[in-house]
């Protein structure tokens, strides 16, 4: 059965987990999707981890558009929620609505993801207005990694602690259908998702969010290297992946690929023909 914004809603009404992955081609989402996800997130971490940027403040609406037409063309089943970039939204409603619908209309996204609390309640509104379904995205937002000084959890104070709590109700209040929360402490979390009638999403909020997100390169540990302390690796792909490459060069350095299965042959009375 097709995930659509109501599977979000029912889901937290029926205390039901909800399940998320990141995906930025048709084949990855294709594979992801054949595994009863529930949403597939088209984030503007692709800047980073597909791009190679040192964050996401690069990535255009042409990235997103470009990725996302990829992903839903591999999408049955999983809502499709496609990020909006840096400067898409921030300017003017009217921008954020353009570009929304441009995300829907041109990339087959099913729905929109901003970052962002109070600061963009005009933006979400605007945007449901529309017809858009929206998804907020709270605590650690990368957009705003100048602002942080880096990327550093969120709301480890009292003040900081209650704006998030008062910006996911503003968030709802807009029409928001779900909210991100990212890198916050997860009592904070779940005093969050206590406040809230739509449901929240983790991504190192702690185990009391409605449900969870993770980018799939990292929970399939297929770059190594630095890992953020909210990763789980649930296989070693990375490995693997370089464990073939290195037996596809042995052999073909060795001659022992292409072999006769792997080749194709002809008619020995026409071979000899071409002589």
């Amino acid at each position: 059965m097709k995930k659509t914004v109501l599977t979000f809603k029912e889901a937290k009404s029926a205390g039901k987990k909800l399940t998320m992955l990141t995906a930025y081609d048709f084949s990855t989402a294709k594979l992801i999707d054949s595994c009863d996800i529930d949403g597939i997130l088209i984030g503007d971490s692709l800047g980073m981890v597909c791009l190679g940027y040192k964050d996401t403040l690069s990535v255009t609406m042409e990235d997103m558009i470009h990725h996302t037409r990829a992903v839903s063309r591999g999408t049955e089943i999983a809502l499709i929620i496609a990020d909006m970039p840096f400067m898409s939204y921030q300017a003017s409603d009217y921008d954020a609505v353009k570009n929304a619908g441009r995300l829907v209309q041109e990339a087959g996204a099913e729905a929109v993801k901003l970052e962002g609390g109070a600061d963009v309640t005009s933006q979400v509104k605007a945007i449901v207005k529309a017809q858009i379904p929206v998804m907020g995205h709270m605590g650690l937002t990368p957009q705003s990694v100048n602002m942080f000084g880096g990327f550093k959890v969120q709301g480890k104070d009292a003040e900081k602690a209650k704006q998030f709590i008062e910006d996911a109700k503003r968030l709802e209040d807009a029409g928001a259908f779900s909210i991100v929360l990212e890198c916050i402490p997860k009592q904070l979390a779940a005093k969050i998702t206590e406040s809230v009638s739509i449901p929240t999403i983790g991504i190192g909020a702690g185990a009391d969010c409605d449900g969870q997100v993770l980018v799939y390169q990292d929970m399939l540990n297929l770059f190594g290297g630095f890992k953020p302390k909210f990763v789980k690796a649930y296989e070693n792909l990375g490995e693997s992946f370089k464990s073939g490459v290195r037996k596809y060069v042995e052999e073909v350095k060795s001659g022992v690929f292409p072999d006769d299965e792997h080749s194709f042959t002809m008619d020995e009375d026409i071979l000899h023909k071409l002589y």
